[in-house]
């Protein structure tokens, strides 16, 4: 399965923004019942997201719909997967982890509930936000053995946790992410893939800024990164654009696997006076599985 390249938010609570969807141009979209959606509403949010689900089964979707539901200490997680598991969501975002242990819990309820409503076991994947609490980045090496067969990915976030340490910013003064946020980020790169998961970067906040947007994600792209969350309908095309291959790309890419095919006994070979060798043969081929996705 192609990674998916990008996730757009939509409040829960918003019946016209939730009517928009279908026609988005992303790759999954994330009905979120938690941070934009005021504590009044959030049952309003539940039964909207509830009934949009069942109206759009999953055989028929033309965007995968995922669900960010609230955290466990907020006391919601349960009401709201009583709620939407019955629609039969792709996947589930989990916000405010610890660690795996987190994820564990979770993929036990979706197990009950996946069986209550005659679902297939496992069917409903969990993509956890890794690093929105302090401990959490310490634990972003445990999901390599943690054996999660719901684990769909991995991604980052950088506003709960700056809330979360009492920072007043996240940002350093070049206006680039600060040295804790660029740790956390390249841990949960380093993790998701010793867990063989895709990495999910994370929003770009300045929804205006639409050459910004694609070149951070070609440069988040070119680290290893297969996706971005979207906050703002006008980034998905940039995100999409930025996390697929490039006909120049697939171009080169095809040569690289034609000559090591040419010359099956050799570990290095070299194309315009360059050498390349066999991690850049295992680049080449998902290269052009991305562009067959």
């Amino acid at each position: 399965m192609r990674p998916l390249r990008s996730f757009l938010f939509v409040p829960g609570d918003s019946e016209k923004k939730l009517a928009k969807v279908d026609g988005c141009g992303a790759d999954a979209v994330i009905l979120d019942l938690e941070d934009s959606v005021a504590p009044a509403n959030k049952g309003a949010a539940r039964d909207l997201v509830a009934a949009f689900l069942k109206a759009r089964p999953r055989d028929g979707r033309t965007v995968q719909l995922w669900v960010r539901v609230n955290p466990f200490d907020s006391g919601l997680t349960s009401q709201d997967l009583a709620a939407i598991v019955a629609g039969d969501p792709d996947g589930i975002m989990q916000p405010k982890i610890d660690g795996p242990d987190d994820v564990r819990t979770l993929s036990a309820h979706l197990d009950t509930l996946e069986a209550e409503h005659g679902l297939a076991p496992g069917v409903i994947r969990i993509l956890p936000v890794a690093t929105e609490t302090p401990i959490a980045p310490f634990r972003l090496g445990d999901f390599a053995t943690a054996g999660l067969t719901r684990l769909a990915g991995l991604t980052w976030g950088a506003e709960d946790l700056s809330a979360a340490i009492g920072a007043s910013t996240n940002l350093g003064a070049d206006g680039a992410w600060a040295f804790t946020y660029q740790m956390v980020r390249s841990l949960t790169l380093l993790a998701a893939h010793a867990a063989g998961v895709p990495a999910i970067d994370t929003l770009y906040v300045d929804f205006r800024d639409d050459e910004g947007l694609r070149a951070a994600s070609r440069a988040a792209r070119a680290e290893g990164f297969s996706g971005r969350l979207a906050i703002h309908p006008a980034q998905v095309g940039g995100i999409n654009a930025a996390f697929s291959p490039s006909e120049e790309d697939i171009a080169f890419a095809r040569r690289v696997v034609a000559a090591f095919e040419a010359a099956p006994a050799v570990g290095t070979i070299g194309i315009d006076g360059k050498m390349y060798d066999l991690p850049h043969l295992k680049a080449a081929r998902r290269t052009l599985a991305m562009a067959r996705g």
